[in-house]
């Protein structure tokens, strides 16, 4: 089965509604290949501004929001509110929110479950430290990772997994297409055994770790490579690059 190249920006918390505006220009500009799902993680502050000035062909989507509906969680967002100001989308358990804000597992889950419950789409991002991958623990890692999803949701149809590794996300390096081919091989069997065969097929698993221009098409080349989520260079005119990467 046939799955639709999905490529998202992560703008992380880098811009100003100059910024916002400039990026879009050159989105619109493109051209972006229409045979590409298109999506810009805006700083929550951004959001309504972004939204209101985007293209109805480009997802924008929160970078995380909050396990409940509301309730005393100061700067937390809830899905409700995201859904409230028209937005669709949020990314959650990005590296940079188990790393730095030691989100577990298991909160990562919950946020994934009641965003889907509140009829956001998600983009769910996995992905194994330096350290662990040379310890040789990556497929226990990523697999850990989704089974704490996999054991909170019922439903896969909203869901796209981004295996994002830890040691390449800001760093300059970049998993070889044949290193993220293999986890990405691993992540679609690991579906396929542990919730059914039609969602192995139509899950989308995207390559998130200093995506550029220069690298982009080779990854996109390997069968279990369905897309990216970019960091750095979705804020540079190299992203049109990217998102044309099948091109």
């Amino acid at each position: 089965m046939s799955r639709k190249f999905f490529v998202g920006g992560n703008w992380k918390m880098n811009g100003s509604k100059k910024v916002a505006d400039e990026l879009l220009s050159n989105l619109v500009k493109g051209p972006l290949d229409p045979n590409v799902e298109v999506l810009i993680g805006v700083p929550a502050i951004y959001l309504d501004f972004v939204k209101e000035k985007a293209p109805c062909n480009i997802y924008v989507a929160a970078q995380n929001c909050y396990k409940t509906e509301k309730g005393a969680f100061t700067g937390e967002i809830s899905p409700s509110m995201l859904k409230d100001i028209g937005i669709d989308w949020v990314i959650l358990g990005h590296s940079e929110r188990r790393q730095i804000f030691q989100e577990a597992d298991t909160l990562i889950a919950e946020k994934v479950n009641h965003a889907l419950e509140s009829g956001l789409s998600v983009v769910a991002c996995i992905g194994e430290t330096l350290e662990e991958r040379e310890a040789g623990q990556t497929e226990a890692v990523v697999a850990k990772q989704i089974k704490a999803i996999k054991d909170k949701i019922c439903n896969w149809q909203n869901v796209v997994i981004a295996y994002e590794p830890v040691w390449a996300i800001g760093t300059g390096k970049t998993a070889s297409p044949q290193q993220a081919q293999d986890v990405h091989k691993i992540l679609r069997k690991w579906l396929a055994d542990e919730v059914n065969e039609a969602v192995a097929k139509t899950t989308r698993i995207i390559y998130g770790g200093s995506v550029t221009a220069s690298n982009c098409k080779e990854l996109a080349k390997e069968c279990d490579i369905d897309g990216f989520l970019v960091g750095g260079a979705s804020l540079k005119p190299e992203f049109v690059d990217i998102v044309n990467a099948n091109q």
